[in-house]
């Protein structure tokens, strides 16, 4: 591709890593974030949304040759430590061993790294700006700097937009052509909440996990933080009975709800009040949008393109990995038009599959992880992983630690449940017991259903 003057909407973790990635091929790249610099403000790694990065995430970051100074600010999480309502609790390994673990990070000091990487490859990153509207007529980009209100008008050949769930790039784009915008709230909301480090130092709980606290229709989950916090984060339905933030509004209200359901973390959690009171109740949906592009002009990219909902902590990884799919057509292409089109039809599909997951993680989470059907499952899953492994691959290992495509892993995933569920229907008992599996049987299923994996 020639080198191309590409405006790039969002200084945000992908609107970072894009950047960058153009820059170090050729391109002049200037990017316009509405935020300050959030390199030169204090960041409390405790307050900030944390983000599982998995491998998907990783590889892109291997693209930049920013892997190991990213996990440097990254804690291991080995699976999923479940705490029941009478207080004990159980680890659910996400993979086979050490090898197959995610990293929670916080969003600041990621986004931090990931400024460091575009400015040294070149990128020019512009502080304090908005976009306030795209003339696509005349190739104008029109920015309203939010210090002081000045405005400006800059030209604009290619405008790349990663500039979240909000997009004004997607906006424009839709107000030239009909992109086919559908929104699914979720109906639940969630706050953050706090787990602050112990007073002599170190961890209030199990560090390398993310520890969830379900309850049937809402939960509570904490992932850790590297200076020893870890940010917890309350998920509750909008409305409805009890609990519902339509019920529990208010501090007392909070913690009356912590002494009933989540009582083993509330003598670790001294500023749930606080916490309660300051920090704003958000809102969770899934927007699906049919058209990413427009002509060779614009593009949207990572939650600007597909905003999914959090469960599966792939809304990160899946946006890394959208910047790693268009870099890699950049090095052949020599048409922005039809580099874009490509993109689209490539990471669309993939886009859709991972929303459809997230949605059917939150109702496990939630729902199942504790549940004696489950977690048989799981353990009939990990012993045919074990015996077929170049066949049978649990769908959270096809879509966490492999770069499947998405909608692949959701289709195979699809036919490994229909064949747990069959060979655990002849086992009416709840425990899980490999002798009573018919191993037989269990073979030709997967021969029958499933190819071998590359």
């Amino acid at each position: 591709m020639p080198e191309t003057d590409v405006q790039i909407a969002g200084g945000g973790l992908a609107g970072a890593l894009m950047a960058g990635l153009l820059a170090r091929r050729g391109h002049r790249v200037t990017v316009f974030e509405r935020r300050g610099d959030l390199r030169r403000a204090e960041v409390d790694g405790g307050r900030s949304i944390n983000l599982a990065l998995a491998e998907r995430g990783l590889h892109a970051l291997r693209c930049a040759g920013i892997e190991r100074e990213v996990l440097a600010h990254a804690v291991m999480m080995r699976g999923r430590c479940v705490h029941a309502q009478d207080g004990t609790t159980r680890l659910l390994r996400y993979g086979r061993d050490d090898s197959e673990v995610i990293w929670s990070i916080n969003r600041s000091r990621l986004n931090g790294v990931l400024l460091d990487f575009a400015e040294a490859e070149g990128a020019r990153v512009h502080f304090g700006h908005r976009v306030d509207r795209i003339d696509f007529a005349r190739d104008e980009l029109r920015l309203v700097d939010e210090r002081d209100g000045a405005r400006r008008v800059l030209p604009c050949r290619v405008l790349i937009g990663c500039d979240g769930a909000g997009s004004a790039v997607r906006a424009a784009i839709a107000a030239e052509i009909a992109i086919g915008e559908a929104f699914e709230p979720l109906g639940h909301g969630y706050k953050e909440l706090e787990i602050p480090p112990l007073a002599a130092g170190g961890f209030a709980l199990e560090p390398n996990a993310l520890h969830i606290w379900p309850r049937g229709g809402y939960m509570a989950i904490a992932l850790p933080n590297t200076e020893g916090s870890f940010t917890v984060t309350l998920f509750l339905p909008n409305e409805g009975p009890h609990p519902s933030f339509e019920t529990v509004r208010t501090p007392a209200e909070a913690r009356a709800l912590f002494e009933q359901e989540f009582a083993d973390a509330l003598p670790i959690m001294p500023g749930l009040e606080r916490d309660f009171a300051e920090n704003p109740l958000a809102s969770l949906g899934t927007l699906r949008v049919a058209e990413w592009a427009l002509r060779g002009e614009a593009l949207v990219l990572g939650d600007a393109a597909h905003p999914i909902l959090p469960f599966h902590g792939q809304g990160m990884n899946c946006a890394f990995e959208d910047c790693a799919a268009l870099d890699s057509l950049l090095g052949d292409a020599n048409d922005w038009a039809e580099t874009f089109a490509e993109f689209h039809r490539v990471r669309k599909p993939n886009a859709d599959a991972i929303a459809d997951m997230a949605i059917e993680n939150y109702t496990e989470m939630r729902d199942r992880v504790d549940d004696p059907d489950f977690l048989a499952q799981r353990a009939l899953e990990a012993e045919l992983a074990a015996r077929f492994p170049e066949t049978f691959v649990p769908r959270y290992a096809m879509v966490t630690f492999r770069r499947i495509p998405y909608a692949t892993a959701k289709a195979r995933g699809e036919i490994q449940s229909q064949i747990l569920r069959e060979l655990l229907a002849a086992d009416p008992t709840a425990d899980f017991d490999p002798a009573r599996i018919d191993w037989s049987r269990a073979r030709a299923l997967i021969e029958q259903r499933l190819t071998p994996l590359p």
